[in-house]
């Protein structure tokens, strides 16, 4: 039985906490639009996987990633970097054909890039499971903290 106060119903929490996910964990695909290459040309320089070296290390610190969690957090940090590299190949792919992409093909081109960023959610959820089981409450307090913090960000912005 559910007495929420709160106009979100379960899915609608369930679709903000991934989007909140993906954006602490995963390197989002920078928009990218249709005025100009200008905005592609940039897309395509700035890499995610450049940055997700740093994220990973912002996010150890915040966390508090014990010795204990560092086989856990291992396998957190392997599915950030694979989805970064994944959707920095599609990012760069879409730049590189702008030119001579139709407007079908730039949205086409685009719905790939954010399934792959929704896979990547889907293969990264599992493994941030497995180790905020093993955070202490304050570790736990910590990251829901982080987590809100992201989240309060980003309505603020919409």
């Amino acid at each position: 039985m559910r007495h929420l106060t709160s106009p979100f119903t379960y899915p609608t929490a369930l679709a903000v906490a991934v989007a909140l996910l993906a954006t602490l964990a995963l390197a989002s695909p920078r928009p990218i639009h249709a005025a100009g290459n200008t905005s592609r040309r940039t897309a395509a320089k700035t890499s995610d996987v450049n940055h997700i070296e740093d994220r990973i290390k912002e996010l150890h610190t915040q966390l508090q990633i014990t010795p204990e969690q560092e086989n856990l957090w291992q396998n957190v940090t392997a599915v950030m970097r694979d989805n970064a590299q994944r959707i920095d190949a599609l990012v760069k792919a879409r730049a590189d054909h702008a030119q001579t992409m139709t407007a079908v093909d730039d949205v086409r081109a685009y719905s790939d890039i954010t399934e792959a960023h929704a896979e990547g959610i889907k293969k990264f959820l599992p493994t941030f499971e497995a180790l905020y089981a093993s955070m202490s409450d304050t570790q736990k307090q910590h990251a829901d903290a982080l987590f809100r913090h992201r989240l309060d960000r980003h309505e603020r912005r919409s």
